[in-house]
């Protein structure tokens, strides 16, 4: 039996904090979802959605707040999907996400007897994004550029946002009044009619450089002369504009067909003293900051001294590879996207790095196949997709016998679950260190050193 009822409100206790950043408390053991709340709260809270196994509430009045809340920097935060804990301080978002990997290895990964180190945050925890995705819309003939409300494609209109290089701001500025003053057609989801869709801004924190990329329904793209006229005029810092075709109805942002309208191709960037080339397509970390700084635990928890194989599954661009690189003697990347196969042989180019080798392929396919023609790591490094690493990998990974893996974690749920996998295989969980790479958002990187028992 359901001790509440939709629509009716109640008081509550906030006990803990949700996957999303939601505060969680109970009435009579049924658990409700409260977003806005702070863990140590007490709430008065409306049921707006109830089922048979939680409620959601909406928060009517704060009876006792924590002192955590501030007040958001954002004038839209409350109606915004792009970020959902501003109003906590920083210092208790960091703590938040500390008790969040911690919970989740007790809860699901059995694991009681490990410390989780205190989250590395930023010094400055606002303007940390080096790229941004803005849709296009119009509402009541009147443009629209910003983010979807939470979970919904309801564009809420944004002029600044607190999270992104400013950079992206003026774009979006530029952008809105050139649509006003040309008329130009935008993209309207529900009829799969009219052009423009979308703003894509790329921004090299190192080298300044800047890239636009404006996402089209269709080839042809009417007054682009005056917008690339009125960019360059105004931002110096845009070598870049490219024009991506996205015919498609699809959720998935980017078509693969890229035309350069102006300038060059990609621009470049920095990780410590890596450089990379970005294009629109390529893959690159979004916090350049704390990039350095997870790759930099990554790397330390490696124990590289120059006479190690190491295997880098799911090496994506080859990003992480080339940072073990100068540590190895030899790193074998195996990525599935045979694009990011192609970048990471790029990235090494460039960087006169040639002891790394890539090979595209399913990891759990590739490192097993590696292992059977005698290739022996002494170190293996993961950094999967949310959804954590595939079963066969990880026994693979265990029969091979590496003396450490390095696990790279975006989801603290997935990797708990893998934790537990590994510990029944006779691997040992030595050292846990979450990185805060998305501030002002529940998101949480975790970076695990494992050890052979």
């Amino acid at each position: 039996m359901v001790p509440i009822e939709k629509g009716l409100e109640y008081t509550l206790d906030i006990t803990g904090m949700g996957a999303d950043g939601e505060g969680v408390g109970k009435i009579e053991g049924f658990t409700v979802f409260v977003k806005g709340a702070i863990i140590g709260e007490t709430v008065n809270v409306k049921i707006i959605k109830l089922t048979k196994n939680y409620a959601v509430g909406k928060i009517e009045e704060v009876v006792t707040p924590s002192e955590a809340r501030i007040e958001p920097k954002c004038s839209i935060y409350k109606y915004c999907g792009g970020c959902n804990m501003q109003h906590i301080s920083y210092e208790k978002q960091l703590e938040i996400k500390r008790q969040k990997v911690e919970d989740a290895l007790k809860r699901i990964g059995k694991i009681e007897d490990v410390h989780v180190n205190e989250t590395l945050g930023m010094d400055n925890p606002y303007r940390y994004r080096n790229k941004v995705i803005l849709p296009v819309g119009k509402e009541a003939e009147e443009v629209k550029i910003g983010f979807y409300a939470p979970r919904s494609h309801r564009i809420i209109d944004m002029e600044v946002c607190d999270i992104q290089h400013i950079v992206a701001d003026k774009v979006s500025y530029i952008v809105r009044k050139w649509v006003k003053e040309n008329n130009i057609s935008v993209y309207n989801e529900e009829t799969d009619s009219g052009n423009l869709r979308n703003i894509m801004v790329r921004f090299g924190f190192k080298t300044g450089e800047a890239m636009v990329v404006l996402v089209t329904k269709e080839v042809g793209l009417k007054g682009a002369d005056k917008l690339i006229s009125e960019i360059r005029e105004s931002l110096p810092e845009v070598k870049s504009i490219i024009q991506n075709v996205n015919p498609k109805k699809t959720n998935v942002v980017l078509g693969k067909k890229c035309k350069t309208l102006w300038g060059k191709e990609t621009i470049e960037d920095y990780i410590g003293d890596l450089k990379f080339s970005i294009s629109p397509l390529s893959f690159f970390q979004v916090n350049p900051v704390q990039t350095e700084v997870l790759y930099g635990k990554a790397l330390e928890y490696a124990g590289l001294t120059g006479e190690e194989t190491v295997f880098d599954a799911y090496c994506g661009t080859g990003t992480i590879s080339l940072f073990l690189a100068k540590k190895a003697k030899k790193v074998y990347g195996v990525e599935i996207v045979p694009e990011a196969i192609e970048n990471a042989n790029e990235n090494a180019n460039v960087n006169g790095i040639d002891n790394a080798e890539f090979f595209v392929g399913e990891a759990e396919k590739v490192i097993p196949k590696m292992i059977k023609e005698g290739v022996k790591a002494e170190v293996v490094v993961v950094d999967p997709p949310r959804k954590g690493c595939d079963e066969k990998l990880l026994e693979a990974i265990a029969k091979a016998e590496p003396r450490r893996i390095v696990y790279v974690s975006c989801d603290c749920a997935t990797l708990a679950r893998d934790l537990k996998i590994l510990r029944d295989m006779g691997y040992e969980v030595k050292e846990v260190q979450p990185v805060d790479m998305f501030p002002m958002t529940a998101h949480v990187e975790t970076v695990v050193r494992i050890e052979k028992k």
